[in-house]
C-alpha cells in the first residue's frame, strides 16, 4: 500500500485556500516554541493563527512555565504576514498520569506516547469546535522521530467526531526541521534536554549514566 506524503497534501490544500482567496481560522497545537518556529514562519503566510498550548505530559511544572514563556516570546518576536495570538490550555498532568496507566515502562515511541499526542489533539479539536475554526493541526511532525502518518490518521478521525478540518501535515518535509533548529539559534529559544514527561525524563537519564555521556538537547529535533 503506497504511504501518503502528507506535506503534498498540504500544499494541494493551501493551493486551494489561495485560489479561493480565503484566510480561514487555524488552530496550532504546539509542544514548544522551537518546534513551532518553521510552522508559524510557513503557515501564517496562510492562515490567522491561535497557538494552543496543551501540554499536560510536561513535568514538571516549573518546566511547562517556561515553555510557556518561551513560546510567548516567540509570537511575540516572529515576523509573520497575518496575526498570532496565544492560548494557554490548563496544565493538568493527572490526565496525563491517567492515560499513561500500565504504560509506564513502555519505551519512548510506543503506544504511551501514541496515547499522549492523542489526548492533546482531541483536546486542540474540542477547543477548535468551540472556537468556530476552520482548521486545527499540530507542530509535532516537525521531528524526525514523530510518526507523521500516526498523527495525521489521529487528526483524520478526530476531524471526523468533532467536525472541524485537520490541516494534513509533516511538517519535517522540505527543510521544515532543519528551518527550525535555524530559527530556535536565530531567536535564541530554550530547547530542553528530555521530551517532556517525567517517563522521557527519567528514560534519558538512564542512557546517559550508561553511555556516561551528556543528554542531547530536545526541541526542533527531538519533541515528542
Amino acid at each position: 500500500m503506497n504511504r501518503i506524503n502528507y506535506q503534498k497534501e498540504l500544499e494541494k490544500e493551501l493551493e486551494r485556500i489561495t485560489a479561493a482567496g480565503r484566510t480561514p481560522r487555524l488552530l496550532l497545537h504546539s509542544c514548544c516554541a522551537p518546534c513551532s518556529s518553521y510552522v508559524l514562519e510557513y503557515l501564517s503566510d496562510y492562515f490567522p493563527i491561535t497557538v494552543f498550548y496543551y501540554n499536560p505530559n510536561i513535568y514538571p511544572p516549573e518546566e511547562f512555565g517556561k515553555r510557556v514563556e518561551e513560546q510567548q516570546r516567540l509570537i511575540r518576536e516572529l515576523p509573520v504576514k497575518h496575526p498570532v495570538s496565544f492560548l494557554e490550555g490548563p496544565y493538568e498532568p493527572e490526565r496525563f498520569y491517567e492515560m499513561a496507566k500500565g504504560l509506564e515502562q513502555v519505551p519512548e515511541g510506543g503506544e504511551r506516547c501514541f496515547r499522549c499526542y492523542r489526548l492533546r489533539l482531541e483536546e486542540a479539536a474540542q477547543m477548535a469546535r468551540a472556537g468556530e475554526f476552520d482548521y486545527f493541526t499540530t507542530t509535532l511532525s516537525i521531528s524526525p522521530l514523530k510518526n507523521a502518518e500516526k498523527l495525521n490518521e489521529m487528526g483524520a478521525y478526530l476531524a471526523e467526531e468533532y467536525k472541524v478540518p485537520y490541516l494534513f501535515s509533516d511538517f519535517k518535509k522540505r527543510n521544515g526541521y532543519k528551518r527550525s533548529t535555524e530559527l530556535s539559534a536565530e531567536y535564541g529559544l530554550y530547547r530542553q534536554d528530555y521530551c517532556g514527561c517525567v517517563f522521557s525524563l527519567r528514560e534519558r537519564k538512564r542512557a546517559e549514566e550508561k553511555s556516561n555521556t551528556p543528554m542531547q538537547v530536545y526541541g526542533a529535533s527531538n519533541q515528542r
